[in-house]
């Protein structure tokens, strides 16, 4: 048995065998003026406080102790119950009564404690199944000098080794996480699955402040744990992104999460003891949702861009339409590098581009067409552009400095907008030839690229490639 269940179970049984050990002395011979009258009081007092129902019985059989709690389940008062000879025709049918008072009395000659069930009468007839501990009143000798016995009615023993064996199960034997927060917002008790959670043992993540666990989502976790304690548990569970601390670094996970409000059954108003909190990690689940909704949302707009490209006048201005449905979602800024006229990727010496078309860097709108021009961008050795033309595949590049100045350095040098941070360079091929490059930026609010990012890339570079052919065979006289 756990700590917990052990506290729970031995509460109010501890108290009553202490209570009537003391009772067992001369206390009743006293007149109500000597001394020992205010220790009589204190006891009586404490006796009728109790949770449990007791009863105490001496030697003889004689009932001596009568508290408020064995009045209300029973109906007798003490005034009626205190000076019988046992249960008999009263508490107890009188066919019961001989094996009941024996079961009870053997308690003074057994050790320890006793546990039985049987039933008993109320005072308007009724009966009352009961489950009752009992054991011997020792005297100033050291010898048995009465019985005491503690007693409930069957279903609330019931509903206590309930909820004591839920809690053993849930912080046993629960798939999922289990934590109690105390009323300071420290981890309590932790259930083994929640200390896998956490990356952990049980026993260190006890007391530790949640920032020591978590790096992402705290605020939000304390915000809801504060919010339970006040107002008390939300309508329904919740999503909740955390980033775990490990000693392999940091894990990004996604707990659904429901919460409870624990009070003390003791206080006459509900005093908050602390939260439950239970989740379950629904990390890939999640994840496999966005993916999927990422995906539909851009196919459609694909499909958007192609119908919107079909009514452009010019293949020029089709290659914007597409670039514009393109951004929504996935970039910051982007731009179309196309390959200098007569100039091939094939030929001696770097590849010269021209910008084609590229979306405003300062405020948002639609993208513009430039390029008439003709001038050349000066890009230096290693820039991602001519290593995308190089590879004729999709690259990569991110800012690594922590520095927000020393990142807009890093753009500029590249010759994209200052607030740039991650970059994705697809290729631009149309009928077996490279025409250039389409570069997607994002800014330091957004995620680096993945390669599910490259591969609509891709998509969109091989239409934008197909209206750049077109524009570049309708160009020609």
């Amino acid at each position: 048995m756990s700590e917990l269940s052990r506290r729970t179970h031995g509460r109010s049984l501890q108290g009553v065998q202490v209570s009537a050990s003391r009772r067992s002395g001369t206390t009743d011979e006293l007149g109500p003026d000597e001394p020992g009258r205010d220790g009589s009081d204190l006891l009586a007092a404490l006796l009728d406080g109790m949770d449990a129902a007791l009863c105490a019985f001496d030697a003889d059989g004689v009932l001596t102790h009568w508290n408020r709690e064995a009045e209300r389940i029973l109906g007798w008062t003490a005034a009626e119950a205190v000076g019988r000879r046992g249960f008999a025709g009263w508490a107890v049918r009188t066919a019961d009564a001989e094996e009941v008072e024996g079961r009870l009395m053997s308690a003074m000659e057994a050790p320890g404690r006793q546990v039985q069930e049987f039933a008993l009468l109320t005072k308007d007839g009724g009966r009352v199944l009961v489950r009752t501990q009992s054991a011997a009143v020792r005297g100033p000798d050291g010898k048995p000098a009465g019985v005491y016995c503690a007693f409930s009615e069957v279903h609330t023993q019931i509903d206590l080794e309930r909820s004591i064996a839920l809690s053993e199960a849930l912080f046993e034997d629960a798939g999922w996480g289990v934590v109690l927060v105390d009323a300071d917002l420290r981890p309590a008790v932790v259930n083994e699955h929640a200390a896998q959670a956490f990356g952990t043992g049980r026993g260190s993540v006890l007391g530790r402040p949640l920032g020591d666990l978590l790096s992402l989502g705290v605020e939000e976790l304390e915000s809801a744990l504060t919010h339970v304690l006040s107002e008390g548990a939300p309508p329904a569970p919740a999503d909740m992104w955390v980033g775990v601390r490990t000693p392999e670094g940091d894990r990004r996970r996604c707990w659904l999460s429901g919460f409870v409000r624990l009070a003390s059954p003791l206080a006459e108003e509900p005093v908050p003891l602390g939260v439950g909190w239970l989740f379950q990690d629904v990390t890939e689940a999640k994840q496999a949702e966005q993916e999927a909704a990422m995906l539909r949302f851009r196919a459609n707009q694909l499909h958007r861009a192609a119908r919107a490209a079909a009514e452009c006048e010019s293949p020029a201005e089709a290659a914007a339409v597409h670039l514009d449905f393109a951004l929504a979602g996935f970039a910051d800024h982007a731009l179309v590098d196309r390959v200098a006229q007569g100039r091939s990727v094939d030929e001696e010496g770097p590849v010269r581009f021209v910008r084609t078309v590229a979306t405003p860097a300062g405020s948002p709108g639609p993208s513009h067409i430039t390029g008439k021009a003709g001038l050349p961008l000066r890009y230096g050795e290693g820039h991602p552009a001519l290593q995308c033309v190089e590879r004729a595949g999709s690259v990569r590049a991110d800012a690594t400095a922590a520095d927000p100045e020393q990142a807009r350095e890093w753009a500029l040098a590249r010759q994209w907008p200052r607030d740039s941070v991650h970059a994705l360079c697809a290729v631009l091929r149309s009928r077996g030839r490279t025409l250039g490059v389409v570069t997607f930026l994002r800014n330091a609010g957004r995620s680096r690229f993945e390669r599910t990012d490259a591969m609509y890339a891709e998509d969109v570079a091989a239409r934008i490639a197909m209206a750049l052919d077109l524009a570049e065979l309708t160009e020609k006289p």
